[in-house]
């Protein structure tokens, strides 16, 4: 079963247990996941990946609107975001630790043998493949800086 069917069939269970914010939650993924496949030239099917790519999208975009919420001082509507994204966290993959994003940077700049920030793109182009979905850009920016720096 694909990840798609998946999210179709945990949406039938959650519209029929009445959980309306896992409900809420799948309908919008599976809009997003729709308006991606219908981009562009031609209609196409999302591979699992790609799939993931836009559940993980959808998860950063209520991690900020979470943190907005809570810096504008509005906790309700901040809780409400949070709830979305577990729902969310549910369909990807374990997120890695700083100390395993660090040893991964660590790998890729030994072998670039890089020692300066002008290494930084080919830094992160050898650990963006191997950390997709795992942890976000900012957080591998941040650890590639701390190694170059």
């Amino acid at each position: 079963m694909s990840l798609k069917e998946t999210l179709r069939a945990d949406l039938t269970t959650a519209i029929k247990s009445r959980d309306q914010v896992s409900a809420a939650t799948l309908r919008m993924t599976l809009a997003s996941i729709s308006n991606q496949e219908v981009a562009g030239d031609a209609h196409r099917e999302l591979s699992d990946d790609e799939v993931l790519a836009v559940i993980t999208k959808e998860a950063k975009k209520r991690r900020e609107a979470a943190a907005a919420y809570d810096d504008a001082k509005r906790p309700e509507l901040a809780d409400s975001e949070r709830a979305e994204l577990a729902v969310l966290e549910g369909y990807l993959p374990a997120q890695l630790s700083d100390e395993d994003i660090d040893a991964l940077v660590a790998e890729a700049v030994g072998q670039l043998g890089a020692n300066n920030m002008s290494a930084m793109g080919a830094v992160m182009k050898i650990v963006q493949p191997q950390i997709a979905g795992r942890a976000e850009g900012g957080r591998v920016a941040a650890a590639v800086r701390r190694a170059l720096g």
